[in-house]
């Protein structure tokens, strides 16, 4: 939407194409972060998950 709206406006202001692109690489920054974050926690669902099957297979010791 920035970009339709720089190229509506047509404005060539050097410190609107700086903070555009500033907030061009936060974006970016945001979203790699948020597939990390989302790679770790399918990591931790997964040991957890492993985890509770593992203790459901056991034979308890007092039966």
């Amino acid at each position: 939407m920035a970009k339709a709206l720089f190229g509506h406006v047509g404005v060539s202001d050097p410190r609107i194409v700086s903070e555009v692109r500033r907030l061009q690489n936060r974006v970016r920054d945001l979203e790699d972060e948020i597939s990390r974050l989302q790679a770790q926690n399918d990591q931790l669902s997964m040991a957890v998950t492993d985890a509770a099957s593992g203790a459901t297979d056991r034979e308890p010791a007092l039966a």
